[in-house]
C-alpha cells in the first residue's frame, strides 16, 4: 500500500505571501482543515485550521471589531504557518505515513518526490479509507475475536479450522491488548459459526467476540 495510490494529487496549496483571510477562504469553500505553503515548489510549512483558531478574536477582546480585521488585514500564512513541517516521500507506504502522523500527533503529511516537490497530500481520513478498503469491511465480514496463545504454529492451527470447513480467511491480525493479553482478530465471509468456535474452543482459542461489519 504505497502512498501515491491513496494521496490527494496536485492539492490546493498557499504562498508564504498569501493573506490570511484568502487562506481561511480557500479551507472554508474546499472543505479543507489544512493547506501546504509553497515557495519555488517546495513545501515550507503548512496552515491549519487549528492556527487559524490560535488567531482568531475571543469574546474577551478588549479590540474593537475594526480594529480586529485590519490586524487580520495585515497577517499573511507566513505569520502563523506551522514550520518546520513534517513531510513524507511519494514512494514510503501508508503504514509509514500513519505511524509518522501518530507519533507526531498531527491528521495530515505533505507528500515530496524525491527532490523535496510537493506531490500531494495524505490525511488521517485517507488513512481510515485504505483501512476500510484493505479489511474490505464495505463488502461485508464476520469479525472473529480470540484469545491467541502466541506459539509455535497457532497461526496455522486456527487457519486449519476454517480450511477445514472450506471458508478462506481474508485477514488475520494478532496483537498484544494494553492488559498484556494477546488477541487475534479473524476476517471474512463466514458460515457454520457455531462448528468453528467450538472447534477453536476445544483447541485452547476462547471466541470472545463475533460481529458483522458492512452490508449484510
Amino acid at each position: 500500500m504505497f502512498i501515491s495510490n491513496y494521496m490527494t494529487k496536485n492539492p490546493i496549496t498557499v504562498s508564504p505571501d498569501t493573506p490570511i483571510d484568502e487562506a481561511t477562504g480557500l479551507m472554508k469553500m474546499n472543505h479543507f482543515r489544512r493547506l501546504p505553503v509553497i515557495k519555488e515548489g517546495k513545501v515550507i510549512g503548512i496552515i491549519s485550521d487549528r492556527d487559524i483558531s490560535r488567531i482568531a478574536p475571543s469574546p474577551a477582546t478588549t479590540l474593537a471589531k475594526y480594529e480586529i480585521n485590519s490586524l487580520l488585514a495585515k497577517m499573511t500564512v507566513k505569520d502563523i504557518m506551522s514550520t518546520p513541517i513534517i513531510t513524507v516521500k511519494s514512494d514510503a507506504t501508508v503504514e509509514e505515513a500513519a505511524l509518522l502522523m501518530s507519533d507526531n500527533k498531527i491528521g495530515g503529511l505533505p507528500v515530496v518526490s524525491s527532490i523535496g516537490m510537493l506531490v500531494g497530500i495524505i490525511t488521517e481520513t485517507d488513512i481510515f479509507r485504505v483501512f476500510v478498503k484493505v479489511m474490505g469491511l464495505a463488502a461485508g465480514k464476520t469479525r472473529m475475536t480470540l484469545d491467541f496463545k502466541d506459539k509455535m504454529g497457532a497461526t496455522k492451527e486456527i487457519a486449519d479450522v476454517f480450511a477445514k470447513h472450506n471458508m478462506n480467511i481474508d485477514s488475520f491480525v494478532s496483537f498484544n491488548t494494553p492488559t498484556g493479553d494477546s488477541e487475534a482478530i479473524i476476517r471474512g465471509n463466514f458460515s457454520q459459526i457455531d462448528e468453528i468456535k467450538a472447534e477453536l474452543d476445544g483447541l485452547g482459542y476462547t471466541v470472545t467476540h463475533i460481529a458483522h461489519i458492512g452490508k449484510a
